[in-house]
C-alpha cells in the first residue's frame, strides 16, 4: 500500500514538474517574441518621427505607422502579462524545485528589463501619437478607433509601468529567498559537497544581479561558524596564556607537542577541506572571491592564534632548551610547508603569509643564535663551584644529554636545515660537518671545566672520586650519538682516566685503614695484651667513623662503579676485620663493650655509602629530577644571557 502510494507521489510530482517547465518555456518564447518585436518597433518609430516632424506623409503612411507603435505597444503588454504569470512561481519555496525557480529568476530578470529598457519608450511613442491625431481634423473612422485605442493602451501602460516597480520588489523578494536557502544549505550539510550544484547556482545568479557580498557574507559565517566548533571540540586554551608565561619554557615547552599535532590537524583536515569547498562554491566567479572567503574562514579557526603562539616561544628568552623547542616548531613548519603555500598563496591571504614568514624567521635565527653559542657557554661556567658530593655536575650531565639530541634523528636533520638556511640570510657558505664540528666544541670545552673544577677540591681524595665520576660519565657514553662522534680512543682514554682515579681514591682513603688492625705474626703471642687490642681496634673505630661520616655525603652516580668502589672496600677491609674481632674475642672473654659494629654491620655500612638521595619510597624523586634540568638549564641560559 505504502509501495502504490509513493509511485502516486511520484507520479503526481513529475507531472508538476512537466507542467512547469512546459509554462516556463512558452513563457520564454514569448519574452523572446516580444523582445524581437520591440526591436522592430524602435526601427519603425524612427521612420515615424521623421514623417512628422516634416509632416509630409499622408494620412494613410502615418496610420500604417500608428498600427506597428499600437502593435508593438501590445507586445509590451504581453511582455507584462509574462510577468504576472511568473508571480505564480515564486509563491513556493525555493527548496520545493531549486532549478526551476532559479530558471524562473533569470527569466523574471530579462523581462524586467526588457520592460525597463523599452515601456517609457513606448509610453512617449504613444503619447507623440496621441497627441498628433489630436492635433489634426481626423473624420477617417479607422484613425479615430486607432486614437481611442491608443489612449486605452497609453493608460493600461501607465498602470503597468506602475505595477513594473512591484515586480521589480518580487525580484528582490526572490533574491532574498534564494539567500535563504543558500544558508540553509549550508547550515543543514556540514559538509555540503552533494549540494556544490545547487551553491553554485545560487551564487551564480545573485552574483549575475549585484548581490554576492550579502551571499558572500552568509557563506564566511556558516562556514566560519563551522570551523570554529571544529576548532572548540580540543582544547586550545594554551594559545591564549598571557605572554609572561613563555619565558619558563619547561611549562611551555610540554604545549609545543600538543601544538604541533593541533596545527596540522587544522590545517590538513579543516582548512583544506574549506579552500576545496570555497573554490567548488564560488569557481565560477573566480579565484579572488573564493580566495577571501577561504582567508576569512582561516581566521576565524584560529590559525592566527596557532602562529603567534609559535611567535611567543620564538621571542621568549635565550635558553638552551628554546633551541630544542625551536627545532620543534620548524619540523612542525617544514611538514606543512607545502600545505601552506597552496592554501595561503592568494592576495586575500597576505596577513597570514606575513606572519607565517614572521614566525620562521623568528625560529631560525633564534636557533641559529643559541647553536653557535653552546661552546661560549660552556666555557664561561668554568669560574663555578663544582658538587659537594663529587658527582657529576648536573650541567655537564645536561650537556651531554643535550648533546645527544641534537645529533639524534630527532632533531640533527632539522638542525642542519636550520643551519643552512641560517649561513645563506648571512651570505655565507654552509660547510659540510659544521654541527659535529660545534658538538665536539662544546665537549672539549666540558673536559676543560672538569680540569678546573676538580683544583677546586681542598680534599684530595674527594677530587679523586669527582675525577673518577665523571670519566665514569663520559666513558658510558659509547653507543650514543655523542660517543660515537667522539670515537673509541677518547672513549678508551676516559676509561683509563676513571680506573686511575678509582685506583687513587682507593689508596688515599682507606688504604691507611686497614694496618690498624694487623698484628706482626711474631707478635702473635702472651706477650700482646689486652690492651692493646683494646687500642687497636678503638683506633680503627675512629679512623673508620671519620671516613664513614665524611663520604656518607659522597654520592657515585653510576651504579656499576658504586658497586665495584663498594666492592673493593668490603674485600679490603672487612675480612681483616673480622679476624681482628675474632682474634680478640679469643684473647678476652665476655668483654664485647669494645667491639662497636660486627663484621656484617660494617659491610652493610660501606655497602650502604655513596646511594643517590632518596625520598621516603626509596626512589629518586621526579621533582628532583625535574629541578636538576631546571637548575641546570637556568645554569646554561644565565651563561647564555651574559654573552
Amino acid at each position: 500500500m505504502a509501495h502504490m502510494e509513493a509511485i502516486e507521489n511520484f507520479e503526481a510530482a513529475r507531472k508538476c514538474l512537466q507542467t512547469s517547465l512546459e509554462k516556463s518555456t512558452a513563457i520564454a518564447s514569448a519574452l523572446d517574441e516580444s523582445g524581437s518585436r520591440l526591436e522592430l518597433l524602435n526601427q519603425r518609430f524612427r521612420s515615424l518621427e521623421d514623417a512628422t516632424s516634416v509632416q509630409k506623409c499622408s494620412l494613410v503612411d502615418i496610420g500604417d505607422h500608428i498600427d506597428t507603435v499600437l502593435c508593438s505597444a501590445a507586445a509590451v503588454l504581453k511582455v507584462f502579462e509574462a510577468v504576472h504569470e511568473l508571480e505564480e512561481s515564486f509563491l513556493a519555496h525555493p527548496t520545493c524545485d531549486l532549478c526551476t525557480y532559479i530558471s524562473n529568476t533569470k527569466k523574471l530578470e530579462e523581462a524586467l528589463k526588457l520592460l525597463t529598457d523599452n515601456s517609457r519608450l513606448v509610453l512617449g511613442w504613444l503619447h507623440g501619437v496621441f497627441e498628433f491625431l489630436l492635433d489634426k481634423t481626423i473624420t477617417n473612422e479607422r484613425c479615430v478607433l486607432n486614437v481611442r485605442k491608443s489612449l486605452r493602451i497609453l493608460q493600461e501602460l501607465k498602470v503597468m509601468e506602475e505595477g513594473a516597480r512591484g515586480d521589480g520588489g518580487l525580484l528582490t523578494s526572490a533574491f532574498d529567498r534564494l539567500e535563504t536557502e543558500f544558508h540553509r544549505l549550508l547550515m543543514e550539510n556540514t559538509l555540503p559537497d552533494s549540494v556544490t550544484h545547487k551553491l553554485q547556482a545560487i551564487v551564480e545568479r545573485l552574483h549575475a544581479n549585484h548581490r554576492l557580498d550579502k551571499c558572500k557574507s552568509i557563506y564566511v559565517e556558516v562556514r566560519g561558524m563551522n570551523a570554529r566548533k571544529c576548532a572548540e571540540s580540543i582544547d586550545l586554551s594554551y594559545l591564549e596564556m598571557p605572554t609572561a608565561e613563555f619565558e619558563d619554557l619547561h611549562v611551555i615547552g610540554s604545549y609545543i607537542d600538543q601544538w604541533g599535532q593541533h596545527l596540522e590537524l587544522a590545517v590538513k583536515h579543516l582548512l583544506e577541506i574549506e579552500y576545496k569547498l570555497c573554490s567548488n562554491v564560488f569557481e565560477k566567479i573566480g579565484q579572488e572571491t573564493w580566495m577571501e572567503c577561504f582567508a576569512k574562514i582561516a581566521i576565524d579557526t584560529g590559525i592566527l592564534s596557532f602562529l603567534q603562539f609559535g611567535s611567543n616561544v620564538a621571542a621568549s628568552k635565550n635558553d638552551p632548551i628554546k633551541l630544542l623547542k625551536l627545532l620543534d616548531i620548524f619540523r612542525v613548519l617544514d611538514g606543512l610547508r607545502l600545505k601552506f603555500n597552496q592554501l595561503f598563496n592568494g592576495k586575500a591571504c597576505e596577513e597570514i603569509r606575513i606572519v607565517t614568514k614572521d614566525l620562521v624567521n623568528g625560529v631560525v635565527n633564534g636557533a641559529g643564535e643559541i647553536f653557535w653559542q653552546l661552546p661560549a657557554q660552556v666555557k664561561l661556567l668554568r669560574p663555578s663551584s663544582p658538587p659537594t658530593d663529587g658527582s657529576v655536575p648536573r650541567v655537564v650531565s645536561f650537556v651531554t644529554d643535550y648533546c645527544n639530541q641534537l645529533l639524534g634523528d630527532t632533531y640533527r636533520p632539522h638542525l642542519t636545515q636550520v643551519l643552512k638556511i641560517h649561513i645563506s640570510w648571512r651570505k655565507e657558505v654552509y660547510e659540510e660537518g659544521i654541527v659535529f664540528t660545534q658538538i665536539y666544541n662544546i665537549i672539549k670545552e666540558i673536559a676543560v671545566n672538569l680540569d678546573a673544577w676538580s683544583k677546586a677540591y681542598e680534599d684530595i681524595t674527594l677530587s679523586c672520586l669527582f675525577m673518577m665520576n665523571n670519566h665514569c660519565h663520559f666513558y658510558n657514553l659509547r653507543g650514543t650519538a655523542v660517543g660515537n662522534l667522539m670515537g673509541d680512543s677518547w672513549l678508551r682514554a676516559h676509561e683509563e682516566y676513571k680506573d686511575y682515579y678509582a685506583a687513587l681514591y682507593l689508596r688515599n682513603s682507606w688504604e691507611n685503614l686497614v694496618p690498624i688492625l694487623v698484628v706482626r705474626k711474631d707478635l702473635l703471642s702472651s706477650s700482646v695484651t689486652a690492651q692493646d687490642f683494646v687500642q687497636r681496634l678503638n683506633a680503627f673505630n675512629v679512623a673508620f667513623d671519620e671516613r664513614y661520616k665524611k663520604q656518607s655525603n659522597w654520592a657515585i652516580s653510576d651504579e656499576v662503579l658504586r658497586e665495584n668502589i663498594c666492592k673493593h672496600l668490603v674485600e679490603g677491609i672487612v675480612p681483616t676485620y673480622r679476624a681482628y674481632v675474632k682474634n680478640y674475642s679469643l684473647s678476652i672473654e665476655n668483654d664485647a663493650k669494645h667491639i662497636k659494629y660486627s663484621a656484617q654491620i660494617l659491610e652493610n655500612m660501606i655497602r650502604s655509602l655513596f646511594q643517590p638521595k632518596l625520598s621516603k619510597y626509596g626512589r629518586i624523586k621526579q621533582t628532583d629530577l625535574i629541578g636538576k634540568l631546571k637548575y641546570a638549564s637556568k645554569q646554561f641560559r644565565s651563561t647564555l644571557n651574559a654573552l
